[in-house]
This record gives C-alpha cells, sequence and structure tokens, in this order.
C-alpha cells in the first residue's frame, strides 16, 4: 500500500512512494500547511480562515475551505487511496497521518535523541542525529506560501535550525571535525551575524585547522557589527576565545629549544605489510571498489582514506592487506602497517602516541627528534609523509580518536583503516570510501572452501559440501578454520565436520580453536558492552525469529521502546547485530548472524536464570500477540475473536507500542508473518506459557489475502498439538476450525467437513460461542458446494444466532451474506437478495473491507440472476476495489470473474476476455482451483459468443477437468451441460447470452435452443 510524505521543511511538497503529488492553488497549500502543523489535532474551521486571508476574509470563505479539504481528500484518494487523512469534527477539521510521515515529526524525533545522546555524552551519536535533522530541510520552511498565519510558524522553523546548525556544530567541535564546522558556521554567520554562539564555533574551529588568524577576522568583524547594530561589546565566551587565540599567536613566534627537526632519512623505505592469506578469493567486487583509491593517490581529490568495517570474522584485515600488497608498487615512499589492536583479548589497545612513535621510526626520524606530546608527534608525522606516497594501513582501529593523529594532511598518501566502527566521523574532513563487507553467499562460501581445502571439500557429497557451507554462516573465519581442519584431519570427512556443527551446543567449539576462532572475536566486542545492552543481546538469542522490529527488544528486557532503540543501535555500532529496512511504512528490521545468534544463546543460557529467560520470551510473545490482537481488530473489526485471556482485565504493559498495526494491519502481519510462524513452531519442543492458537486465530487475514496457505497449516498443526497436550479444548476447538477452513480455501470440501465436525464435537457446549459460530458457518458452506441446500441454510441460520450471541457483527454479517447466497441458489430471488441487502447494512462500521467486499459479490451475483447485468459489473468493479485496497488477490479474482461474466452477458466479449484474462492470472497465483474452473466457465461462453465453438469447448473442457475432482455435482452438471451444447453446435453459429445463461443456471437441456 502506498504511503505518503509530507514535507513542510522548504516548499510544501508531497509524494507518494518518492513521486511528487500536485497539490492545486496557492489556498489550498496554505490550508494544508496549516493541518500539517498541527497534525493529529483538530483545527477550527476560523483559525483556517485566519491563515489564508488573515483579517479580511470573504463572506464564502467557510464554503470556500470547505473546497480545499474536499480536493485535497480526491487528491489523496487518487494517490494513495487514501480518503481518511482529513476527517470532519464540529466546525474543524484534523489532519490524521496514521502510516504516513511528516518531515516536521521526523525532525522532532532526530533533535530529541540527539539531545539525549549529547546529555549522555555519546557525542558521535548526537551528531549524527543532529546530521540527519538538518538534512531534511530543503530551503526555508514553508517557502513560497502565504504570510499571516504561517509566519510565527515559519519563524519557530527557522529558529529550531540556527538551534540544530550550533549544537550539532559544538559536537562537531567535540569530535576533531574543525573542517565541516567552517563551512557549516560560515553561512549561518553571514546570514546572520548577530548569531555570537554561531560565531564562537566559528573561530573555535577555524582555530582548530591552523587558520588563528581568520578567526581573528571573524571576531573583529562580528565585534564591528555588534557595536554597529547593538551598541554593545561581543559577550565573554567571544572575548575569552580572542584573547586566547592571541596567546598562541605570542607563543609560536617565541623560538623553541629543539624546534629543528634532523632531515636524516631512512636508508630504505618501510615495507611493513603482512604477507596476504595464501586462498584470499571471492571479494572482486570490493577490491575494484579500493582500486579507485589509487586515482585518489594521485593528488587528483582529497586524501584517499578507505575504511573496511565489518563484524568480527568477516574478512576486514584480509582484504586490507591483499588489497594493499597489490597495489603496493604505487606507493615507492613506502607502506606503514599498525595493529591497533582495538579488538584484543589480550593486549590493550594501541594508543595514537604509541603508533607515531613507530611510523616516525620507521619512516627515519631520531628518537631524539621525536616530540613528548601528541600534537607535537602528529604535525610531525604529516610534516614527514608531506609530497610522500606512502600507503598507511591501520588494522584493527577501535575508534576515530585512535586514528586521527594518524590521518596525513596532504593528497599523495593513502590510508585504509579497518575496524568494526563504521568511522561516520572521518566522513566530515576527508573523501572517505566506506566499504561494510558482509558475510559471503553460498558460491563465495563454496568457491573458498574449495580454496582452502582442496579435494578434501570439493570430492565430498554435494548435499554434505552445502550443509557445512550453510553451517558457516558465510563467514571467512569459520571456512577457512573448517577448511584448515579438514587439511589438517585427512581420516576425517566433510560429513563428520557437518555432524559436529549441527550441534548447536558444540558448533562454536569447532569454529574457536584454542579459546580463539570464532568465539574469540565476537566475545572481544561481547565484553565491552555495557552491561543492558550485553542483557539485551543475550536474550535476542534466545528468539527463534530470523528478524525483528526495535519493540521486540523493549519487550525482552522490559523498557520503554526508546531505550530499546537506543540499545539496539549500540549493538549495530558494535557490529553484533545488522539494520535493514522495514516494508513499506514499517520501521527498520534488526537480524542477527547465525553465528552471533549462536554465541548470544550460548551467553543467554550461561547468564540468565531459567525464570529470567522464560519471563522474557513470555513478554516477547505477548507484544507480538497483542500487536497482531491490534491488527486483527482493524482488519476484521472488533469482536471477531475471543478476547486475549492473557489481558483480560490488566492494563497494557509501559513497554507496549500500537502504532505499526494501526498504520497499515496487512503490511505489519507480512513483515511479522516469519517471525510469529518461527516464534509458534518453538511451541512444540517447550514448556513456553501462553496459547499459540491465540496468534493462529489472528494470522487467519493474512494467510487468507495473500494466499500463504502452507504456512498457515504449519502453525495450526503446531498450535493443535500444543492446545491438546495442555487439555485446552477451546484452543484445540480453535485450530480443527481453522484447518478445516483452510480446506475450504483448497477445495477440499470432505475433509473440511471432517475437520469442522471434530471442532464441533470438540468445542465444549456453552464455550467460545465465536468458533462455534464459525464452525457452522463453515459447515453450511460444505453443505452448499455439495449441493446440499436446505441443510446448508439450517446451519447458516443456527451459525447467525451463535454470532448474535458473540455480539460478532462481522460474523453475522457474512453468515447473513452465505444464507443470501444459498436461497439465491434455491431460486428464492427475492429473500436472497434481501438478506444481501441486510448483511451490506449489518457489516457497515465493522472495519472488515474482506467481508464487505465478499457480500458485494454476492449482491453483484444477485444482479445478474435478476438479469441487471450492467449493475452487476458496475457492483463487480466496486469488489475489485475494495479489495485492491486490502491487497486480497482472491477477492478481487472473483470482482474481475463477476465483471466478466456481466460483459459477455452484455455481449461486449473484448472486455470480458480481458476482465476474465486477469481473474484467471489472480485465481492461479492463489492457486484456488474452483475459481479457475469458473473463470474457464466464463471464457467459454465469451468465446462462443465470437462463434468459435471449438476454443470454447476447449474452455469448457478444462473447467469440467477441474471440477471433477471438488465433489461439487451441481457445478460439475452445469459444465456438462455447457460442454455438450458446444460440442453439438457448428462453428460461425450464432448463439445468444440467454442461451448461455440458462445452461449455466442449470434451467436449460443440452441442445435446447428456445429462447
Amino acid at each position: 500500500m502506498r504511503s505518503l510524505t509530507f514535507k513542510l521543511l522548504g516548499p510544501l511538497t508531497v509524494e507518494a512512494d518518492g513521486e511528487p503529488v500536485p497539490l492545486g492553488g496557492l489556498r489550498q497549500r496554505t490550508v494544508l500547511a496549516a493541518l500539517l502543523l498541527s497534525a493529529g489535532t483538530p483545527v477550527p474551521v476560523d483559525v483556517l480562515i485566519e491563515t489564508v486571508w488573515g483579517g479580511a476574509p470573504p463572506v464564502t470563505a467557510r464554503n470556500q475551505i470547505a473546497v480545499c479539504i474536499n480536493s485535497l481528500r480526491r487528491i489523496f484518494r487518487d494517490a494513495v487511496g487514501d480518503d481518511r487523512l482529513i476527517v470532519t469534527g464540529h466546525r474543524n477539521y484534523a489532519l490524521v497521518p496514521g502510516r504516513h510521515g511528516i518531515d516536521v515529526n521526523v525532525l522532532d524525533q532526530l533533535v530529541s535523541r540527539a539531545r539525549k545522546l549529547a546529555g549522555a555524552e555519546e557525542h558521535a551519536g548526537a551528531a549524527e542525529c543532529f546530521r540527519q535533522a538538518l538534512a531534511l530541510w530543503n530551503g526555508t520552511a514553508l517557502e513560497g506560501l502565504s504570510e499571516g498565519g504561517l509566519e510565527a510558524a515559519r519563524a519557530r522553523l527557522t529558529e529550531l535550525w540556527l538551534d540544530v546548525s550550533e549544537e550539532h556544530a559544538g559536537l562537531l567541535l567535540r569530535l576533531g571535525q574543525h573542517r565541516s564546522v567552517v563551512s557549516q558556521m560560515t553561512t549561518v554567520v553571514e546570514k546572520w551575524p548577530l548569531r555570537e554562539q554561531a560565531r564562537l564555533h566559528l573561530m573555535a574551529a577555524l582555530r582548530g585547522s591552523g587558520r588563528r588568524a581568520s578567526a581573528l577576522e571573524v571576531y573583529r568583524s562580528g565585534r564591528r557589527i555588534f557595536i554597529e547594530e547593538i551598541g554593545a561589546e561581543p559577550g565573554p565566551a567571544l572575548q575569552e576565545l580572542h584573547q586566547s587565540i592571541l596567546r598562541d599567536l605570542a607563543a609560536a613566534e617565541r623560538p623553541e629549544r629543539g624546534a629543528a627537526v634532523s632531515s636524516a632519512a631512512p636508508t630504505a623505505p618501510p615495507a611493513q605489510l603482512p604477507a596476504p592469506a595464501a586462498a584470499f578469493t571471492c571479494r572482486a567486487q570490493e577490491v575494484a571498489e579500493l582500486d579507485r583509491l589509487l586515482d585518489a593517490a594521485k593528488g587528483a581529490v582529497p586524501l584517499a582514506v578507505a575504511v573496511i568495517s565489518g563484524t568480527s570474522g568477516v574478512g576486514k584485515t584480509a582484504l586490507a592487506v591483499y588489497w594493499s600488497n597489490r597495489v603496493a608498487r604505487h606507493f615507492p615512499d613506502g607502506q606503514l602497517f599498525v595493529d591497533m589492536r582495538g579488538h584484543d583479548g589480550h593486549e590493550p589497545p594501541v594508543t595514537p602516541m604509541r603508533a607515531l612513535d613507530r611510523c616516525l621510526r620507521a619512516l627515519g626520524v631520531p628518537s631524539v627528534d621525536i616530540p613528548e606530546d601528541l600534537d607535537g608527534r602528529s604535525a610531525l608525522y604529516r610534516s614527514v609523509l608531506d609530497g610522500k606516497r606512502v600507503l598507511v594501513l591501520l588494522d584493527n582501529v577501535r575508534s576515530v580518536s585512535q586514528v586521527l593523529p594518524l590521518i596525513p594532511g596532504g593528497g599523495l598518501s593513502c590510508v585504509v583503516i579497518t575496524g568494526r566502527d563504521s568511522f561516520d566521523r572521518l566522513a566530515g574532513d576527508y573523501a572517505t570510501m566506506k566499504l561494510g563487507l558482509q558475510p559471503l553467499d553460498f558460491e563465495q562460501s563454496h568457491r573458498m572452501l574449495a580454496a582452502v581445502a582442496g579435494p578434501a571439500y570439493t570430492e565430498a557429497r554435494a548435499d554434505h559440501a552445502a550443509r557445512l557451507v550453510e553451517l558457516c554462516g558465510g563467514l571467512p573465519l569459520a571456512l577457512r578454520i573448517v577448511g584448515a581442519s579438514l587439511i589438517a584431519k585427512p581420516y576425517g570427512s566433510v560429513e563428520l565436520v557437518v555432524r559436529r556443527l549441527e550441534d548447536r551446543r558444540r558448533r562454536l567449539d569447532v569454529l574457536s580453536p584454542h579459546e580463539g576462532g570464532v568465539r574469540g572475536g565476537i566475545w572481544n566486542s561481547y565484553r565491552e558492552l555495557p552491561a543492558e545492552a550485553a542483557r539485551l543481546f543475550r536474550l535476542l538469542g534466545l528468539l527463534p525469529v530470523e528478524d525483528f522490529a526495535s519493540w521486540v527488544g523493549a519487550a525482552l528486557l522490559d523498557v520503554c521502546q526508546e531505550r530499546a532503540e537506543d540499545l539496539l543501535e549500540r549493538l549495530v555500532e558494535a557490529q553484533l547485530l545488522d539494520i535493514g529496512p522495514g516494508a513499506s511504512g514499517m520501521p527498520p528490521r534488526f537480524s542477527l548472524h547465525s553465528l552471533l545468534r549462536l554465541f548470544a544463546w550460548e551467553r543467554g543460557m550461561a547468564e540468565e536464570l531459567p525464570e529470567e529467560r522464560q519471563a522474557a520470551l513470555g513478554r516477547a510473545f505477548r507484544a507480538w500477540l497483542t500487536l497482531a490482537d491490534r491488527g486483527h481488530e482493524q482488519l476484521r473489526g472488533p469482536g471477531h475473536v475471543a478476547a486475549l485471556r492473557e489481558w483480560a482485565g490488566k492494563k497494557q504493559p509501559h513497554w507496549f507500542t500500537a502504532e505499526e498495526p494501526w498504520s497499515d494491519p496487512m503490511t505489519w502481519f507480512e513483515s511479522e508473518r516469519q517471525a510469529m510462524a518461527d516464534l509458534i513452531g518453538q511451541w512444540r519442543d517447550t514448556d513456553h506459557q501462553g496459547h499459540p492458537w491465540e496468534l493462529v486465530v489472528r494470522m487467519v487475514p493474512l494467510f487468507e489475502t495473500h494466499g500463504h496457505l502452507d504456512a498457515w497449516r504449519a502453525v495450526a498443526d503446531t498450535a493443535l498439538q500444543v492446545a491438546r497436550a495442555s487439555g485446552d479444548t477451546d484452543g484445540a476447538g480453535a485450530m480443527l476450525s481453522s484447518l478445516g477452513t483452510l480446506e475450504i480455501y483448497q477445495r477440499n470440501y470432505p475433509r473440511a467437513r471432517s475437520l469442522l465436525l471434530e471442532a464441533k464435537s470438540t468445542l465444549e457446549p456453552g464455550g467460545n460461542a465465536r468458533t462455534r459460530a464459525t464452525v457452522l458457518r463453515n459447515l453450511a458452506l460444505c453443505a452448499r458446494f455439495s449441493g446440499e441446500l436446505d441443510e446448508a441454510r439450517l446451519l447458516c441460520r443456527q451459525a447467525i444466532d451463535c454470532f448474535e450471541q458473540a455480539d460478532d457483527r462481522t460474523g453475522r454479517s457474512h453468515a447473513t451474506g452465505l444464507l443470501a447466497q444459498i436461497e439465491l441458489e434455491r431460486g428464492e430471488n427475492t429473500l436472497g437478495i434481501s438478506l444481501i441487502r441486510e448483511a451490506i447494512a449489518t457489516g457497515q462500521g465493522s472495519s472488515s473491507l474482506r467481508v464487505e467486499a465478499q457480500n458485494i459479490y454476492r449482491l453483484a451475483e444477485a444482479l445478474l440472476r435478476e438479469g441487471e447485468a450492467q449493475e452487476a459489473e458496475q457492483t463487480g468493479h466496486d469488489v475489485v476495489v475494495l479489495s485492491r485496497a486490502e491487497a486480497d488477490r482472491l477477492g478481487e479474482a472473483h470482482g474481475l470473474r463477476v465483471c466478466g461474466e456481466a460483459q459477455w452477458r452484455q455481449q461486449r466479449t473484448e472486455q470480458a476476455r480481458a476482465s476474465l484474462d486477469q481473474a484467471l492470472q489472480a485465481a492461479v497465483e492463489v492457486g484456488d482451483t474452483f475459481l479457475q474452473a469458473r473463470v474457464h466457465l466464463d471464457l467459454a461462453c465469451a468465446t462462443a459468443l465470437r462463434q468459435d465453438p471449438v476454443q470454447a469447448r476447449a474452455y469448457a473442457e478444462f473447467a469440467l477437468s477441474r471440477l471433477r475432482g471438488l465433489s461439487s455435482p451441481h457445478w460439475e452438471q452445469r459444465a456438462e451441460g455447457l460442454y455438450r451444447f458446444l460440442a453439438w453446435i457448428k462453428p460461425d453459429t450464432p448463439v445468444s447470452p440467454v442461451e448461455l445463461v440458462r445452461l449455466l443456471d442449470g434451467s436449460a437441456p443440452p441442445g435446447d435452443r428456445t429462447a
């Protein structure tokens, strides 16, 4: 489902999934801006009038506002199918964004998070949030809109931009990114010369960049402006910084002992690179990216810096060393290598002072000439490298601060950095190439193992070799360890290694020889985590899911979602967690690499008490269950399933969030489908508390709409086993009913009837009325399909009574619609149409578009029976629109089919074929054999009207072959009658729609040509 993005931080624009949406004239845009600035809050009509016209509105102002609102609703409906964005109240309007985004809201969230991180001394994270916030601006806020009512909002947003710019600059100064601050604050000071904080930051940045004279000029020009415009001297902070810079200049002019540096040079350039790995392979794309640094090192662009980041064992050092050796000849003045030991389990990190000492000595600087302070050493290092072509490889770096003093000042050298940090801070001051290494894919892993292990691997059985690659998770370190093991122990085999790796309690033992390897690398990152982040990592390892949203972390830890997001970001920064985009309109998804998840599981089993593990997993399950309940309620209406047992009469926990399902419930269900299925699958082998069947019944709208029938069967079977094992008759009955419904979807009516009868006998008398009603309704469906219309009518009326007892309007509407269809098939057209209209009226306001679409479809079929083909066609189009709004391909197929039938009845055969071809494609996608047969019967009729009985007969024959396996005698008889009729007539024989309608209704014998 498409979503809108509203942008106020510049000219007012609206985009639908990145495509611009035309908004109309200035007045309409002004009204929209006023609503957006108060999104979610009613805006009185009088306020909108004042915003648009100021103090002189026309007499028709209220009507003109209403016209603007209607136009905006039409624009949004045409763009994304949403006409509920603007809600009408009593003399007011409100824009309720729902799944749609507003840049001002995103701005507020980023600024709040940045200030919180800054308060916690997490300067790099705060600076990044401020950077993202500033990137939202695209000029002056509300640019191009009328003054008056919006001027105050424009001024407030401009002031916020200035505040954020200054706060961002202050953090960048703390991080040493002086050049970025100079560029940023120069613009602010030029346009707003009286902003003292901006001038202060600009002077400090110029001073930090070695441009003290420029800093003094900024002070002098500012002092002149202050005196001329406000009659005052600059503030104390500016004056103090001015005096400090003057003292720097005075000190620099005094001669210092030992200032001269020996010009002695080494006898040969340093060549410190380690040897590359013998079997390095599979990083051709990354090597090609690094080759671009050679152009930069020629001085055509600023200093060439590459950052290779990624999790432990992903091959950062191997890639850096391989490439550095490959291009060493391009750096004739030497190659420096320093292992910074940023994540070493035995040695502390190398300090910048110590690293500079080693580099200066390697470059030939005598010990006596190496300064004792960090700034002096760094300056000397830059001086020595000035004009030289030197490759500097800084391996295993912990943080930016560890390497900043080791970055040369010129553009002829090249620096390659490896580490687990993303080193975003470098991007502000240097032209940084960032390579985030990912695990190898299957083919790459296969090639690497073949290169390392040789015949010991390549001659193994294909299934064993594939499983070995899978268990290593594409991690080069794991692949090398396994390959070395196969070489070292020729008496072993790939099959034996696979058996050892498949035991998850031993897998990391195999991959971590001599207390190192995979486990050792992960441990070095894990041990540096704050306690709360480490606990979250452990608990995530206990979850059986592949990926998850941030609210899962909140539930596991029992903290608010904002805190969970901060901790998850910390894990991402530590390269212990991956982050990727969510589905359209959904938040990002987090995931653990398989070996990282295994390590986290080990720590969870070792460090968490059993009751703590149980409680955390219980909270996570309840979070999924509660959000699924909210999403199901929005899709099917309240009261459609039994209330959750665990939440009866209880308050929602503080970590609960309900935003995601409300914005787009079907997309949310699809995002969480695999996670919920994995969670339910875990119940069979554990003693978790909770009732997985409650989650299954809330997933049914997803299974029905998107056709995930195999997934439906798997989770329902598991939940049925759990319910039976615990003696939960309500749960067992619900799952038998769900499996019976699934068989109906697969047109296996005898099996469906058997499961539903078992569900009916399992449910205790006086038990769950909703489940009993659903069972009775679906038994009525089975009876109808088998031609037992009297029994179907009786069962359907019993179902309606049960739905009414359960106060389930949606269920009652659906069952009434089914009863209407049964009465129509019994020949009671007037009663059937009356019941359909009653079903539609009952379902209004239930929020279940699917049930509404089903009832409207039944109305279309009833109209066809009454001979109202034109009205039936329009009604069928309504079904298609509603189904597409829910991404319901099955409902769309039914709607297209009834449109096609209405069209051939009107002898519009070309349009009929187009509609039916689309219907057939959708029916094939969802695997509905019966619907495919119905479409082929309609195609046969449309083709017969074109006087092509041979092709028409082929369509009818196909339909008949499908219907013979579905236990539907009345439709099978109709298909046989149509087939015999088409076999009887000759080519070019005209056929009337009336004849074909009578054949399909079963009211004319084959060969009867009477009208």
